[in-house]
């Protein structure tokens, strides 16, 4: 399984140098200080392995009704947009909240994400996070509890296609739920693919094995991972076989997904995160790539899964598909985990 490792200057200090480290936000009217974190911060404090149950509890709250999630809301900018996501958690440790990002063209510094949570019995803000690790380490956890329960029991071969940090996030998220023993990787520039195999092998003292093709990578494998920002398949749905298990995480509207629709006529069960967020792209976007397909009604939520509302694997030999699409409030349920973790300090 996987250790956490260094993240910069933050992770090697002192717990006590990254608390003097943070900025803080100081509100007149009551003297209270809520505290800024970086992305440095984050990654001092809680690793994706730390994340999975709480996003696993988060999408049983979510099947239950206790966990309001709604679309994302997309402000039009003129330039750009901003995008928001926010929900709260009314269960077990409630806490709610938002993020925010924007879509303007990255050529000037500056460009961060915001998420800001409060406390969700009284209300008060328990600060504010800014980067992008939230993100990351959200999408890598859904990921997890994604293979958790749809992969087949003793799953240990990964083909891994993409190799940027939501691949990274994914194949940690893999390795912390089934016991991983081989992983290969492709993606089209050679010094990418063999730089991730390279890190990845030491972190997770896995074999990570760059490869020449796709094919290459998903033959023999029993989970493929797609982490890519293709707007073109980047494989033949021929390639699957029975028994596997897919996620698909890259850019994936109708005429610009990453996988093809063929991937889903060849699977026998498909589940989403947010059946909510995937239905709401046709509203300010292009539809989801299956939603106009006969395949939209056979898609299934994760959380529904999870509980046994909806079944999920049913054989071995069962391929399955994972679409990930981000199931509002699960941001907040890592930052909480973030402000936690920084008060025991």
């Amino acid at each position: 399984m996987w250790a956490r490792p260094s993240a910069g200057y933050a992770a090697e200090q002192p717990a006590g140098l990254i608390r003097q480290r943070y900025h803080y936000v100081v509100s007149e009217r009551s003297s209270m200080r809520y505290p800024i974190v970086t992305d440095e911060q984050v990654d001092a404090v809680i690793g994706i392995e730390d994340v999975i149950p709480k996003i696993e509890r988060a999408m049983r709250e979510h099947a239950n009704g206790n966990l309001t999630a709604p679309p994302r809301l997309v402000i039009d900018a003129g330039a750009g947009s901003l995008v928001f996501t926010a929900g709260a958690l009314t269960g077990q440790e409630p806490v709610a909240g938002f993020r925010v990002y924007e879509t303007f063209p990255k050529d000037e510094p500056g460009h961060t994400q915001l998420v800001v949570s409060y406390d969700g019995e009284s209300g008060v803000m328990q600060g504010i996070i800014t980067g992008f690790r939230v993100g990351v380490i959200r999408t890598g956890a859904i990921g997890g509890v994604a293979v958790k329960h749809l992969a087949r029991e003793g799953a240990d071969t990964v083909a891994m296609i993409g190799s940027g940090t939501q691949a990274r996030s994914q194949l940690v998220a893999a390795n912390a739920v089934r016991d991983l023993e081989q992983v290969r990787v492709y993606s089209p520039t050679r010094g990418h693919r063999e730089s991730f195999s390279e890190e990845m092998s030491k972190m997770l003292s896995l074999e990570v094995t760059a490869v020449e093709s796709p094919r290459d990578a998903i033959e023999d494998a029993d989970i493929v991972i797609s982490a890519t920002r293709s707007k073109t398949p980047v494989y033949d749905a021929d390639l699957l076989e029975p028994g596997m298990h897919v996620t698909t995480l890259g850019p994936n509207l109708a005429g610009t997904n990453e996988i093809e629709i063929g991937v889903a006529d060849r699977s026998d069960v498909i589940v989403t995160d947010s059946l909510a967020q995937l239905d709401s792209y046709g509203e300010y976007t292009k539809p989801y790539f299956l939603s106009e397909t006969k395949h939209r009604e056979r898609i299934r939520d994760l959380g529904d899964v999870i509980v046994g509302k909806r079944p999920g694997r049913e054989s071995d030999e069962d391929i399955t598909l994972f679409c990930s699409v981000g199931l509002a409030g699960t941001e907040v349920v890592v930052a909480n985990e973030v402000f936690k973790n920084l008060a025991g300090q």
